[in-house]
């Protein structure tokens, strides 16, 4: 009998060709793309750590990790996981951030996923716990707690390749992330009661007020009325119907994955913010199987031992609980919960790995912005210069994501208070009239470069679009108005200067 090649050649296309129930090729995916979101995280970081929490930074991890042993006992380790009990350094703030850096390129090259994943998540955790005011974003609690949930997804190989399936139950944890993510960001809006949500007209002005804008998010400004008030209500379908089409069979997920992938790329053209964009898109991954993966070999997939069943299903019961708990409570459904399961919630909560999300719940509807100056004699003042910040009506507003500007970010709740309220603002100041190198590397210019400024103040203005016409004629971008002072006039190195 002869060989039949055609046969042959069809029954090896049939080997290689992606199964549409399959997951493992997407998931080997999802978690180099999270290597990547990480590595993002710890880079960012790495460039700022010094000046944000660093010895001589603005809200110093030494000082705060040193208060907290004074008021607590051997409990503060749990309350305040971080690595950094061993070590609060300058140095030990580079090596955590660039090493997180390094095992994240690793994770992102399939080395040894489980274990990657299980340490970038104790090295930004680390970060987080002693980050204050800088690492408290939505952002960094979602990559804690994808990566968490990623862990479990990873199998316990030495490389990420060829053959084993990835739990259900772990894949179904991080559907349901994206799921919590997405509905809970649209139900906030309603439950705030804000005016301009419900009225579909928030987009009149997010686009200039929020924390860091495009270029692309000035023309959007322009868009006409009606196109902003029906963009609103397309933004409302996504994020309150779409999620549900998570659960859905597979051409039902594909839509969702579409929608979803649309809108984080519209939020991304239009605003910077850091790498939410990339960590969404990358959950939205997971709602893919292999067979929309044509490029991709059958072979080329997760490899390895997945998590045994007495480890994943615990973890899935109590993850699942809380989150739901935590959900319910996010979309403003106060129920009444075991005290057990209370107490669970607080044990776990220093963990940051299950989070209530919704982002935008109440629309900012002006822009406030705050104008540092020093002075060396008190009557001749010159600007400090944010990297990233509205201040130069003529600069364009750039894209810097998915980098984040922390301080820079933080400046724009600043404004939204008082002085008083932002200790963390009283603290840049000093550091200023200081000189304090990494403080200063936040910023895009020193205008005192021999010696720092006796005295410092914050000025507020009203910064808006300008519109097309003024842009042509000017070249604009902001127009501003004058709002008074943040900060006292004179906010002086030492007391007897305030005396003088």
């Amino acid at each position: 009998m002869e060989d039949d090649p055609q046969g042959g050649a069809q029954a090896q296309a049939a080997e290689l060709k992606p199964d549409p129930t399959r997951q493992a090729a997407t998931t080997g995916l999802f978690l180099r793309l999270l290597g990547l979101v990480y590595l993002t995280a710890f880079a960012s970081l790495a460039l700022q750590v010094e000046g944000l929490v660093g010895s001589r930074g603005i809200v110093p991890a030494p000082e705060f990790l040193s208060w907290v042993r004074t008021q607590t006992g051997v409990e503060r380790y749990w309350l305040v996981p971080t690595l950094f009990w061993l070590d609060a350094s300058d140095a030990a703030l580079r090596l955590v951030s660039w090493g997180g850096a390094v095992l994240a390129v690793l994770l992102a090259g399939g080395l040894s996923p489980a274990a990657m994943l299980a340490l970038l998540w104790a090295c930004y955790l680390s970060l987080v716990s002693v980050g204050n005011v800088f690492l408290g974003y939505q952002w960094d609690a979602l990559l804690l707690e994808t990566g968490f949930l990623a862990i479990f997804a990873a199998p316990l190989a030495a490389r990420l390749r060829a053959g084993q399936e990835p739990p259900a139950i772990a894949l179904w944890g991080l559907r349901w992330l994206l799921f919590r993510l997405t509905f809970a960001s649209g139900v906030v809006k309603l439950a705030s009661g804000d005016a301009t949500w419900r009225s579909l007209s928030a987009l009149l002005v997010h686009y200039q007020t929020q924390p860091l804008p495009t270029w692309i998010g000035w023309y959007a400004h322009q868009l006409p009325a009606w196109f902003q008030k029906l963009s609103c209500g397309v933004m409302f379908a996504i994020e309150l119907l779409v999620p549900w089409l998570i659960f859905g069979p597979r051409r039902v997920r594909l839509a969702a994955f579409f929608l979803l992938v649309g809108l984080q790329a519209l939020i991304a053209l239009t605003g910077n913010y850091a790498f939410f964009n990339l960590l969404t898109l990358t959950l939205c991954v997971l709602l893919l199987d292999d067979s929309a993966l044509p490029w991709r070999r059958a072979a080329d997939v997760v490899n390895g031992r997945p998590w045994p069943r007495f480890i994943l299903v615990p973890v899935a019961a109590v993850v699942g609980v809380l989150s739901l708990a935590t959900f319910a409570s996010s979309c403003g459904l106060e129920l009444s919960w075991p005290r057990s399961l209370v107490a669970l919630h607080r044990a776990v909560t220093p963990f940051r790995s299950i989070n209530g999300y919704g982002l935008f719940a109440v629309m900012t509807t002006s822009r406030a912005e705050i104008l540092v100056e020093g002075s060396s004699d008190g009557v001749t003042w010159k600007p400090y210069a944010f990297r990233n910040k509205p201040g130069d009506q003529w600069r364009a507003p750039a894209f810097v994501a998915p980098h984040q500007p922390r301080l820079d970010w933080q400046k724009w709740f600043a404004a939204l208070g008082r002085c008083e309220r932002n200790p963390w603002f009283e603290s840049f100041l000093e550091r200023l009239r200081e000189g304090s190198p990494p403080v200063l590397g936040l910023l895009a210019t020193n205008p005192f470069p021999d010696r720092p400024p006796r005295y410092t103040r914050a000025l507020l203005f009203d910064y808006r679009f300008t519109d097309q016409s003024a842009r042509r004629d000017t070249g604009a971008w902001w127009r501003r108005e004058p709002k008074g002072l943040y900060c006292g006039e004179l906010w002086e190195a030492g007391e007897e200067l305030l005396r003088k």
